[in-house]
């Protein structure tokens, strides 16, 4: 079985490269870096026609937080609705037998407090989430019209927003979590008063292990074919300012969190059913959160050194 994964420099690509490796898998790897860019048809079509993989285990996306969704609109559904159509068509033309697709879990309506599969559809995304999680949802109904039409074989798995080591750790490009690891161990190095956090610090969010995303897209391989969202998560949340306090907590910073109630919050409520998950791939996510919170940090302390003071 040949593997390919898309996105294999990002922060779910890498870690699942690492862990297919372990399990003694030598994939295919590509990304924009790696030469091939998604957006362009011709590139795409003639990287899948050369390697000619089984599986497709799809990691690529533009995307970054709340920031960059408002910045970068109008990026952001260009990019990735390119890459989607381009993907489908190319593993479609080249005999790909399974594709493996995250979607983010802000495909789910604004007014959702527990997101189940059956509820997908069932109102507008939030705004601040709508055009990306309208890309990713596209990808779904790319995959039931090449399904009906062609035979293509997709799994969509829905996972929640991940953290974890090798993330984007920058304020625009990085999820809430990874943003604020980096503003708490920059502000204890610097020994700054308080740390700037967006919004009330009330939106209760559910976080994913990378390596547990990585792991749910590694099971979905041997699922029998289904044209259904799989949620993977566990139904448990944490709010924002609960998990500043757990950051500051384990960064060892002693200033102050000092929340800025006139930025947007996102959506209010934000946690997973994964029970249809959990059967359909006989596991769910195993990383605690106060433990992967701590590995990230470690790892941000450990690749992201502070600027050395010359000597005058």
């Amino acid at each position: 079985m040949k593997i390919l994964v898309t996105g294999a420099t990002g922060f779910l690509g890498k870690r699942l490269v690492k862990k297919l490796r372990e399990r003694g898998e030598n994939p295919v790897l590509t990304s924009l870096s790696l030469g091939v860019d998604l957006r362009d048809y011709a590139q795409t079509s003639a990287f899948f026609q050369r390697e000619k993989p089984d599986v497709l285990l799809n990691c690529a996306s533009f995307v970054g937080g709340i920031q960059f969704g408002y910045k970068y609109p109008a990026d952001l559904f260009e990019n990735n609705l390119l890459m989607n159509v381009n993907l489908l068509r190319a593993a479609r033309e080249a005999g790909v037998k399974r594709i493996v697709n995250p979607i983010s879990n802000c495909v789910y309506p604004a007014k959702a407090t527990l997101f189940r599969e059956e509820e997908i559809w069932d109102g507008p995304m939030h705004e601040s989430v709508m055009v990306y999680g309208f890309v990713r949802k596209a990808f779904w109904v790319g995959s039931w019209a090449n399904a009906r039409q062609h035979g293509l074989d997709v799994i969509n798995i829905v996972l929640s927003n991940m953290y974890g080591p090798e993330d984007h750790f920058e304020e625009e490009r990085s999820h809430a979590l990874g943003a604020l690891i980096m503003k708490f161990v920059e502000a204890r190095r610097t020994n700054a008063p308080f740390v700037p956090v967006w919004g009330t610090g009330k939106p209760v969010r559910e976080w994913l292990h990378v390596d547990d995303g990585a792991e749910a897209m590694i099971r979905s391989i041997g699922l029998e074919p289904t044209d259904e969202f799989i949620n993977v998560g566990v139904g448990e949340g944490i709010s924002v300012l609960e998990m500043c306090e757990l950051i500051r907590e384990l960064t060892g910073y002693e200033g102050e969190i000092r929340l800025d109630p006139t930025k947007p919050d996102g959506a209010a409520y934000k946690t997973v059913d994964g029970s249809k998950g959990a059967r359909l791939l006989g596991w769910s996510p195993e990383v605690p959160f106060r433990e992967g919170v701590a590995e990230a940090i470690r790892w941000y302390e450990e690749h992201h050194q502070p600027a050395e003071v010359e000597n005058e």
